[in-house]
């Protein structure tokens, strides 16, 4: 038990260093965080593939669109499957100013221990939440609705 705990910090700590490089705009220290055949799946379905094509996109991204906001993260689930994979399901969104309270985005993270010791995101995956589609869904089949939210 000992051990999932220490991987589940390890795989916090790369969650915020993302928001940590996001902070500063710093495409290098974020790509850093993904493995070097990553793959990254934005909000509007664009695929990117592998840490330098990460890298360019956010370089990019920062200078223009995203210049100057802060990302926000909120962890709902982490698994680990052996002690070099973990799962993350999570929230997130950007933002300028004040953190938002509801977060956008609905986020998955694939990490792996890379062969440095290091953990790091293999893929991630990145969704904007439908909130009325979804209550409208539930109303209209209610058996759709996830056991955790009955």
């Amino acid at each position: 038990m000992q051990g999932q705990h220490q991987e589940i910090a390890a795989v916090e700590a790369v969650l915020d260093g993302l928001v940590t490089a996001w902070g500063r705009n710093d495409a290098e220290a974020y790509g850093a965080l993904f493995t070097e055949d990553a793959s990254y799946i934005s909000f509007a379905g664009t695929v990117y593939r592998g840490r330098r094509d990460i890298v360019e996109s956010h370089r990019a991204l920062f200078a223009k669109f995203l210049k100057g906001t802060k990302l926000a993260g909120e962890v709902l689930d982490i698994r680990c499957y052996g002690p070099d994979v973990a799962v993350v399901n999570g929230r997130g969104d950007t933002y300028k100013g004040k953190r938002p309270h509801k977060l956008s985005k609905v986020q998955t993270y694939t990490l792996v221990r890379a062969n440095d010791g290091q953990w790091r995101v293999a893929a991630f995956q990145n969704t904007q939440r439908k909130p009325v589609m979804e209550k409208i869904s539930f109303i209209v089949s209610p058996d759709i609705i996830p056991q955790g939210q009955k």
